[in-house]
């Protein structure tokens, strides 16, 4: 009977070890998922370039954020409106740096984010940290809504670049996408860009989907 004491402490001891074994990654995980200040959405709303305006896309940004522990932050999706008022999607996304969900660096500022950033296939990661698949995966995803100049500005004219300032979820309207890959179907600046590669075919998911896309956005963290 004076061996139960020390029988149960050890036990108690082996269930401590136990559980810093299990916290120890989840703890990790979680910690870079607090320090996360970019990411790809993991999927579109439902709607495809009809995402509510961009009071919408940013809901959407804020929400996928918070499910993966970053939602502390004030998140806004990279997108740009046209007509009068029109915004610019460098002017929503605060002043950096930005990291994705694994902590590595995607640019410092606004400037670097649109010249020589970090910007990869590798490294352009959901905010859950997957990779998203691009062009030679089985399935092309690599279209990322935008609705931008290679600069993050909006595009000036009468043509809709923007699926009517993100309203328009239907077979008509176009909107600018870039390529998180960074690949296309030529060796020039519009295939690699990012961010302002070419028009899509529509505003639908379907649309979207014809061109290598599935309606995904860029989110960062303002603050």
């Amino acid at each position: 009977m004076r061996r139960l004491p020390l029988v149960l402490a050890l036990a108690s001891a082996a269930v401590v070890v136990a559980g810093v074994g299990l916290i120890g990654p989840i703890g990790s995980a979680l910690a870079q998922g607090a320090n996360m200040s970019f990411f790809v959405t993991s999927v579109n709303p439902g709607g495809g370039a009809n995402l509510g305006g961009l009071p919408g896309a940013d809901r959407h940004c804020q929400a996928l954020a918070t499910a993966a522990g970053a939602g502390g932050k004030t998140w806004q999706a990279y997108l740009s409106t046209s007509g009068a008022g029109g915004v610019n999607a460098r002017d929503r996304i605060g002043r950096g740096p930005w990291v994705n969900a694994k902590g590595q660096l995607i640019a410092n500022n606004v400037d670097e984010l649109h010249g020589n950033n970090h910007l990869t296939k590798q490294t352009a990661l959901t905010e859950r940290g997957e990779m998203v698949m691009g062009r030679g995966d089985a399935v092309n995803m690599h279209d990322i809504l935008t609705g931008s100049s290679p600069e993050g500005r909006a595009v000036a004219g009468s043509e809709d670049t923007t699926c009517g300032n993100w309203t328009k979820g239907g077979a008509d309207g176009s909107a600018i996408v870039g390529h998180h890959d960074r690949m296309g179907l030529r060796d020039d600046a519009p295939s690699k860009s990012w961010n302002s590669s070419h028009g899509s075919r529509g505003c639908s998911l379907e649309a979207l989907k014809t061109t290598g896309g599935d309606g995904r956005l860029f989110c960062f963290a303002v603050n």
